[in-house]
């Protein structure tokens, strides 16, 4: 009687400590970026808005900063970069020198940041081809101050979709795949809007339109930064036993799974996950712990610039699929694809033949380096 009143006694500590770990309520989401050509130099405008949806608590930031950072096939050491924030809260004038004055986001409410970014050189978009928008701020309430730090990507410069008399599909098992070349996705993209610009001309009734996992998960804003993840005694202890290639096998990749699905799941996934692997069922924990186990991708995982986040599974995976699908007029899934010939589809449309997608993802057209070709589109023979 003891030992399942201190088992739950145990279980019921983890899930309150986990709920009353040190977290901020602010939420940030990128608004209204564009960029335009002036004399000289490339500008790239957009606002951050910053919302409070707790009741009650006010949250202070203190600081915030913004760090621009070029990406793009050249070196752009010859561009000049100028950055201005201005803050712009609807209680409050905005500084002329811009000057950021600790600012309090009270509950329920919401502000807005400004950021001004010109890149000034010749021919930048020669140089660089997307622009990533770091941002450094800090968040100081009752759970003390947190260092918090979250990326946006901006396309500067967007590839010309494939036309239909110039693709060129590769020869597969019983069909053909063409890999669509797009921009670096990120939160400012409509994932539906992705599919219909690049891969519109070329589709055609009976294809199968594939999206990765990871592309529809940025798309989507699920990424973190490593340094806006805080790792319990559940995550340091859970993770040392994965294989090191696991994402699940550093502090912050099992905490990031915690934080979706708590420390008790987590701990009755590890436990049941071994005494299967001794009765020779291996996978227990990934079938126990839910399908973002496998689906969360640690730093190094992605992309640049997502390699220095940790990205999770996309949300709605399957409905999604029918909605792109009913847009498009074409089969759509989202699939996970490596280079060791796993091919996992996550979700798609009615009628989509799940064995044919396996056969053509199974060389990963698509590539897991930086292709940037996260739509490939499989037509049967």
């Amino acid at each position: 009687m003891i030992a399942p009143l201190a088992l739950g006694l145990g279980v019921a500590w983890l899930e309150l400590r986990h709920r009353l770990r040190p977290s901020s309520p602010l939420r940030m989401q990128p608004k209204h970026w564009s960029v335009s050509s002036l004399p000289g130099k490339l500008r790239i405008e957009g606002v951050l808005e910053i919302h409070n949806p707790h009741p009650r608590m006010e949250v202070f930031v203190p600081d915030f900063q913004v760090n621009p950072v070029l990406l793009g096939q050249g070196d752009p050491s010859a561009l000049t970069v100028t950055t201005r924030v201005e803050a712009d809260h609807p209680d409050e004038e905005t500084r002329p020198d811009g000057y950021w004055v600790a600012y309090i986001v009270k509950g329920r409410k919401t502000t807005r940041v400004r950021v001004r970014v010109d890149i000034a050189g010749a021919a930048p978009l020669d140089l660089v081809d997307s622009l990533w928008v770091d941002v450094h701020w800090s968040n100081y309430g009752p759970f003390g101050r947190l260092q918090r730090r979250q990326g946006v990507l901006v396309p500067l410069r967007r590839p010309q979709p494939v036309q239909a008399a110039e693709a060129s599909f590769i020869p597969g098992d019983g069909c053909s795949v063409l890999p669509l070349k797009t921009h670096l996705l990120g939160p400012l993209d409509d994932a539906i809007d992705v599919l219909r610009t690049y891969a519109s001309a070329v589709v055609q009734p009976g294809d199968v339109l594939t999206l990765g996992e990871t592309p529809l998960a940025v798309i989507q804003g699920r990424y973190r930064h490593p340094s806006e993840v805080n790792p319990g005694m559940v995550a340091r202890l859970a993770c040392r036993v994965f294989h090191p290639t696991s994402s699940l096998a550093s502090a912050c990749g099992m905490q990031t799974l915690i934080d979706l699905v708590g420390p008790t799941r987590v701990l009755a996934a590890w436990c049941g996950g071994l005494l299967m692997k001794l009765i020779g069922i291996p996978g227990g924990f990934y079938r126990l712990a839910g399908p973002q186990a496998r689906l969360i991708d640690d730093i190094t995982g992605t992309t640049p610039p997502y390699d220095q986040t940790l990205v999770l599974g996309p949300e709605h995976p399957a409905a999604f699929c029918q909605e792109a699908a009913a847009a498009l007029g074409v089969a759509v899934a989202i699939v996970d694809v490596n280079d060791l010939g796993r091919v996992k589809v996550l979700a798609s449309s009615a009628g989509c033949d799940e064995a044919l997608l396996h056969r053509a993802l199974q060389p990963n057209p698509a590539g897991n380096a930086n292709q940037r070709t996260p739509l490939v589109l499989v037509r049967p023979s």
